[in-house]
């Protein structure tokens, strides 16, 4: 049976009931495979002669013939794990793969549904997407878990007939546990935090504490070894270890740096096939000099960590859903030398955290690394959708933002911002059409951006979600426009990045 033919007796059978996803529809000899909704959810259709699909594993919730014998079958399945798995059986592109050292970028999905908007962002786009990507933090403020996201991203990927390639990050892992938990899942990208292991506090000390310090401990005479006085010519300038600051460098970093090994030994160890690894330092107080850059690189390969991403802490300010703060020439000279730093190390990509909308350093970016680069984006696709919110049901967008300005100061505790609550206008005072102007403000920007969890989680007295299932309605039944919110928005991203 032909594609047209197999649509005209879905069509027979259920009449208007389900809207077809048709870029969706796929085929495997006989069988047939495409994504349909109906008032409520979206569903797997399995169809073909009924011996083949009666083989396969499905799960069905209702299955239909297309005529008396009985001989050609529709299975409507939910989009499950179980279902997924029988999937990937038979379409083996429906798993994610490494980035193979090409520029990347990261669109992180906090509610789940955002995929396809991704994927159109990317057509013609040379650059490889990292469609799964969600932290640990962003997943305890979703509810939402590894294979959740990993699952949600791949059915996304099938709705929009989408067969290249795709990279997933488990973002921000800090422990084994987690480590161990994304592996079992099937992420092919590792971003390691050992934020929890940077010793801020280095900075309050005075040079004899230091010193002191430092004298204790055990890998001192062998780091003094390698590094201590050595001259680095990078590009025009030397970058020199003098004792004062190598001292300072290590006691930073020392210990984040062994638990980046133990990490990676423990990946080594347990995942099977190709996996590419991100060593993250940009969620500390201060920014990573160049000379810090260059020990963590030297000190990582010189432990046989073989990674191939590092995201410094940039110069400048990093808030969430709002340009770079910062003089831009300023950073610029800085930045350069931390490319140079990065391509006499090995090659390994920079990348940006906190990358959603930082339009002003994006073609920096992109020109000083020569296009040699990974991106992440998380928040922005969450500020889109709650646009779409702002157009097609006002009224709740109203509830939202009168809740999170009660929370912000809670959810705000594991951030370094600017925001200033008194320079968002009342919105009281705006009208239904002006709503949409709040996202041109960076405060208010912020304000939802920085509350989504509290706004997911939150639950009335009888324990029932008072926004999460109504936010869901709102895009599932406007999603063409949730769509093109994600996409065009994303799709500005990649441009400016000359991608």
């Amino acid at each position: 049976m032909k594609e047209n033919k197999v649509m005209n007796s879905f069509s027979a059978i259920y009449g208007n009931r389900y809207k077809v996803y048709e870029k969706s529809l796929k085929r495997k000899e006989k069988e047939f495979f495409f994504v349909i909704k109906d008032f409520q959810r979206k569903y797997l259709v399995a169809a073909g002669p009924s011996y083949r699909i009666r083989k396969r594993d499905f799960q069905p919730d209702e299955e239909g013939v297309a005529d008396n014998e009985g001989e050609f079958l529709f299975q409507i399945c939910r989009l499950t794990h179980h279902n997924l798995t029988q999937l990937q059986s038979i379409f083996n592109y429906l798993q994610p793969s490494t980035t193979k050292m090409k520029p990347s970028f990261g669109t992180g999905d906090r509610l789940g549904i955002a995929t396809p908007a991704h994927i159109q962002a990317f057509e013609d786009k040379n650059i490889f997407p990292i469609l799964a990507q969600q932290s640990v933090r962003e997943m305890e403020r979703t509810e939402s878990n590894w294979q959740k996201v990993l699952d949600n991203a791949i059915w996304g990927c099938f709705e929009a007939g989408y067969e290249g390639k795709f990279g997933a990050d488990a973002d921000h892992v800090k422990d084994l546990k987690n480590l161990k938990e994304a592996i079992d899942c099937g992420f092919t990208f590792y971003t390691i935090d050992p934020s929890d292991h940077i010793d801020a506090n280095i900075l309050k000390l005075d040079k004899d504490e230091l010193r002191n310090k430092y004298q204790q401990l055990p890998e001192k005479d062998a780091l003094e070894n390698s590094y201590l006085n050595k001259e680095y010519q990078i590009g025009s300038q030397k970058l020199t270890f003098t004792q004062d600051i190598l001292i300072e460098i290590v006691l930073t970093y020392l210990e984040a740096i062994k638990h980046v090994e133990k990490c990676y030994k423990f990946l080594k160890d347990s995942h099977k096939g190709d996996f590419e690894l991100e060593v993250s330092v940009d969620e500390t107080p201060t920014p990573t000099s160049p000379l810090a850059h260059l020990w963590i690189a030297s000190e990582l390969q010189r432990r046989g960590v073989d990674f191939q991403n590092l995201a410094p802490h940039f110069i400048g300010d990093w808030e969430k859903g709002i340009d770079y703060i910062g003089n831009i020439d300023t950073f610029k000279e800085e930045f350069k030398l931390h490319c140079q730093i990065a391509s006499q190390m090995g090659g390994y990509k920079l990348s940006l955290h906190s990358g959603s909308d930082k339009f002003s350093v994006y073609p920096i970016f992109a020109e000083e690394t020569n296009g040699y680069f990974h991106v992440k984006t998380a928040g922005t696709s969450w500020l889109e959708a709650v646009k779409a919110i702002v157009v097609c049901d006002p009224a709740l967008y109203r509830e939202m933002y009168e809740f999170a300005l009660k929370c912000f100061e809670k959810d705000s505790f594991s951030y370094l911002l600017s925001t200033d609550l008194q320079k968002i206008p009342n919105i009281k005072e705006l009208q239904d059409k002006e709503l949409i102007q709040l996202f041109s403000n960076n405060n208010a920007r912020q304000l939802i951006h920085i509350t989504y969890g509290s706004i997911l989680r939150e639950k009335d007295s009888q324990n029932r979600y008072k926004f999460r299932d109504r936010i869901y309605k709102v895009l599932f039944e406007n999603e063409d426009i949730h769509y093109e919110n994600v996409s065009k928005h994303i799709r500005h991203h990649l441009g400016l990045l000359s991608v």
